[in-house]
Order: C-alpha cells, then sequence, then structure tokens
C-alpha cells in the first residue's frame, strides 16, 4: 500500500537528479492510487514545496469530482441511426486525437503474426493488509539469505532436513519482505486496503465450489451460496434481467476473459476476433488457445481503438461474423473504447444483431464507470454478451480473483453433464476456489455501493491530483476522462521503477 511518503519521497529524488529521471522515450509506467488508506494520505499529507507542491486544500477546491463525459441516451440498436455530419465527425476527430501513423496497413492480422501484442501485465509482488501507515525499510541480508532458493528449498533427505533453516524463521523473513514491498506499492491498480480478519477462521477449511455455481455437486464444503449472491450483484449492477444471466467467482480477470472469448467463439466459430493493439494480452492469449483469426486494431493517442480503422478492418472481412473485444479500462493507459461508436459501426455496416458479439473487459473500471457520475453506460441493456472484472483491484481481496456474467442463452453451449460431480461443466476450472467467493461478498457487504462510490470517487480525484502535482513540477503526466491511472514516461533510473513498482 502507498503511504503518506511516496509523493515526498518521489517530489526529493526528482530535485536532487530531475536532469536524468525521465527520458524521452515514448515508454510508459502507470501510476494508481489504490486503496482508501494511501488516497486519504495522498490528499492530507504536506509535499515536498520545493518542486512546487502546495499543501492541498478541500477537494472541491482542487478538482471537480465528476466526470465530463456526456451520459448515454437511451438507444434502440433495432433501427438505423443517423449518420453524423461533417463537422460532426471533424470535431469529434478533433477532441480524441487521430493519430497521422494510424492506418489499416497498420493493422495486425494476429492469426498469421505471432509477435507479441497486447499490453504486458506482469504479476506485482503480492502484498497483504496491514503493512502500516510509514514506508518500511528494504529488508536485511539476514532476511535475504533466508529467503535464498537454498534456504527455502524442501528437503529431500534427513540430513537435509537436520541442516535446513527453520521454517518459522524463513516465514518471519517472508513477512518483513511482504511489509517493505506492501509500504511502496504505487504502479499496479490493486486496492491493499482490506481488513478480511472475520474471515480466517474459515482457512482451515477445503472450500471448494466445483462444477457450476448454480447446480450443486457431490462435494459439500462450498460456498456457492455466497458466490450466487456476488453473481446477482453484479447482474444488478450492470443491468441485466433475473433469469437472463449466467456467471461465475473466476481465479482473475484473464479467466474471465478466457471464458467470454470462449462463448463468442462457440456463438460464431468462424468469426474474426478485433481488438485494440493496447488490449490486455490475455485476449490475444484466447485467440491463440481458440485457433480463432484475430485483428490487433491501431489506437488513438489516447488508448482508445481506432473506429475508423475498425470499420475498415471488418468491412474487409463482411462475410464473416464480427467477435469485438471493448476495452472498459485499458492496461496502461486506463482507455475506456466508445461501446456507443463501436455499436454505431456495426449499425452503419448493416452488420445484423445475430452476426455480432461483444465482450466487455472491464478488469478494473467495470467495477468503477457504474459508480462516476454521468459517464457513459456499460450495461447488458446494450446488446453486448460479457464482462469479466477483476476483484483483487477495486474491491480488494488476498487472492487473485474476478467475476464474469454472460448472457444464460450463450452458455448452454458450452455446457456438458458431468456424472461424478452431480452437476455440470460451464467454467473453464473444474475445482474453483471457494475462498475467493466467500472474500468477495465480504468485501461488497461491508463496503456497500456508498462504499463503493467512496473508494471510486478518492481514487478519481487522486488521479487528477496526482497529475496535477505533476505536471505542475515540471513532470510530463496524462491521465484518461475516465481512468485513475496516471501515464507518466518511463524515467530512465530503472531502480525507481523496481522500488516504486
Amino acid at each position: 500500500m502507498s503511504s503518506s511518503g511516496i509523493l515526498s519521497r518521489m517530489a526529493m529524488r526528482a530535485n536532487k537528479s530531475a536532469a536524468s529521471l525521465l527520458s524521452k522515450s515514448k515508454s510508459q509506467l502507470s501510476v494508481t492510487p489504490t486503496g482508501a488508506r494511501a488516497i486519504s494520505h495522498l490528499l492530507t499529507t504536506n509535499v515536498n514545496t520545493n518542486v512546487g507542491l502546495m499543501e492541498p486544500q478541500s477537494n472541491m477546491q482542487l478538482w471537480r469530482n465528476k466526470s465530463t463525459a456526456v451520459k448515454d441516451e437511451e438507444m434502440d440498436y433495432s433501427i438505423p441511426l443517423e449518420e453524423p455530419s461533417a463537422a460532426a465527425v471533424a470535431s469529434d476527430s478533433d477532441s480524441i486525437g487521430v493519430s497521422a501513423s494510424n492506418s489499416s496497413e497498420d493493422t495486425l492480422d494476429y492469426t498469421s503474426d505471432k509477435s507479441k501484442s497486447g499490453t504486458p501485465s506482469p504479476w506485482a509482488v503480492f502484498d497483504a493488509w496491514g503493512a502500516g501507515d510509514s514506508i518500511s525499510p528494504p529488508i536485511s541480508a539476514d532476511d535475504e539469505a533466508k529467503l535464498s532458493p537454498s534456504s527455502v528449498k524442501i528437503p529431500t533427505s534427513e540430513v537435509e532436513r537436520l541442516t535446513a533453516t527453520n521454517e518459522t524463521d524463513i516465514l518471519g523473513a517472508y513477512d518483513n519482505l511482504l511489509k517493505s514491498r506492501s509500504s511502496v506499492h504505487f504502479g499496479y491498480p490493486y486496492n491493499l486496503m482490506y481488513n478480511h480478519e472475520e474471515l480466517y477462521q474459515f482457512m482451515k477449511y477445503s472450500i471448494n465450489n466445483l462444477g457450476d455455481p448454480f447446480i450443486t455437486s457431490n462435494y459439500g464444503v462450498h460456498s456457492r451460496q455466497f458466490e450466487c449472491a456476488v453473481i446477482d450483484f453484479f447482474a444488478n449492477l450492470w443491468n441485466i434481467q433475473p433469469g437472463d444471466y449466467w456467471g461465475y467467482v473466476t481465479t482473475c480477470g484473464t479467466e474471465g476473459n478466457l471464458h467470454g472469448i470462449l462463448l463468442a467463439r462457440e456463438c460464431h466459430p468462424d468469426g474474426i476476433l478485433y481488438s485494440s493493439k493496447e488490449t490486455h494480452y490475455s485476449i490475444f492469449k484466447a485467440a491463440r488457445y481458440y485457433r480463432m483469426d484475430a485483428k490487433a486494431i491501431p489506437t488513438l493517442h489516447n488508448g482508445e481503438i481506432d473506429y475508423d480503422i475498425l470499420a475498415d478492418e471488418i468491412e474487409k472481412n463482411i462475410d464473416k461474423p464480427v467477435i469485438i473485444n471493448v476495452n472498459i479500462g485499458t492496461t496502461v493507459k486506463g482507455a475506456v473504447d466508445n461501446l456507443d461508436r463501436i455499436l454505431r459501426v456495426l449499425n452503419n455496416l448493416n452488420i445484423p444483431r445475430e452476426r455480432y458479439h461483444i465482450h466487455c473487459d472491464g478488469a478494473l473500471f467495470a467495477m468503477m464507470m457504474p459508480f462516476v457520475d454521468f459517464a457513459p453506460e456499460i450495461s447488458f441493456r446494450k446488446p453486448i454478451d460479457s464482462i469479466a472484472v477483476s476483484g483483487h483491484k477495486m474491491l480488494g481481496c488476498p487472492m487473485p480473483c474476478g467475476v464474469t456474467i454472460a448472457r444464460k442463452e450463450h452458455v448452454k453451449k458450452v455446457e456438458q453433464r458431468i456424472d461424478y460431480l452431480n452437476s455440470v461443466d460451464t467454467t473453464i476450472m473444474g475445482s474453483r476456489n471457494g475462498q475467493a467467493a466467500l472474500y468477495l461478498w465480504y468485501s461488497l457487504r461491508k463496503k456497500g455501493l456508498s462504499g463503493i462510490k467512496r473508494d471510486v470517487i478518492h481514487c478519481m480525484e487522486t488521479a487528477q491530483y496526482l497529475r496535477n502535482k505533476l505536471t505542475k513540477a515540471g513532470f510530463t503526466a496524462r491521465l484518461n476522462d475516465l481512468s485513475s491511472t496516471v501515464v507518466l514516461e518511463r524515467p530512465m533510473d530503472d531502480k525507481l521503477i523496481k522500488r516504486w513498482q
């Protein structure tokens, strides 16, 4: 968890080596506020004034706390939409900033080109709750030795066991490591501010939600009642009627994407997958797993998919069904693809509803968007087919997890009866972590809608605060309107990146 000293320490480092800190490279480092405690510290800390950072005033004096995005009007997608005027198109292009280098020739045919596509998202060090309010020092050389491969090696003989480091000492060193790394956790969108002590008693049980969440298996130690409550919550959040939806608690956002794209492939076996170049790598991983044709569409400068090139590519393959991944917050820039504009593209090309399938990758922002005033609506009231979200990001959870929701009619295409389970196989995984469903349920119950909205507003406001102060200090910083991710130029000092993650 980032602490009260993060901005001031970064500022001090900047004062000492500002000339060598940032390069002119176009590569970027994403910095995202992640949690109520960190946000509170960032808002109330008197940051080093040598770089022009003033002591914060009230929230309303510092920034507007509402998105400037226009609220969607209800649209009837069954009737043709009017073509925008030339002036409107020009205005739209100006406001988005179309990159002059983008062209249909830049589109990657991901089926034939196996070069890496999508934005890398390596795992961050897992940080536990309770790291404290201050920055913990790096671990000692003695602790490092206790965590070395030779020290943590599992003994395979009695001689090795007699000379092995004590497990209690190893775990103590590991705890010190996690405290140190948690206190400078700044660059990944994980909410580390949580307290699940009330659930510790359930860790002694092997809770396994084996099989379909709605069909109880023979295994009785499960948390299906909590999982179904979590699914119902997100179904309601994303406006899909009871009886029309199906979902489950996943191991992470990637599994949700794998499931969503699997449903798309089963509905349209000969369809082509379209997604932006800045899409999370799991979408293109799904395309490889399922042997799908896929197109990586260039993006606008803010990270949104280039809608004109998307239209050109779909038109080139008009005889094939359309599968589109819509990003609700890209990994690095936090860009939100304009769902309504994508739907207009499909409408203008006369693609009927039964010939297209839309999955929404909302790992971080699908959880936040419903709580941002005047933000575009992302919901099943529009012709989308599935949404995936991470549970350990915005909500906060001690293990990676997520939720996927899909239209129930699609799931029938992958359902298979498994006799020994006395259930059906509808999920990517067989055995499923019942603890994750319990922890998500607990977080949702404790926070409630008002608590989640409060966290979302804090994150959005803190991101604006950080962007503004970095800009005043002379650093290049960018922040998309519907995002809590501040994007910086890549520092020349790799130690800075590793320290603040």
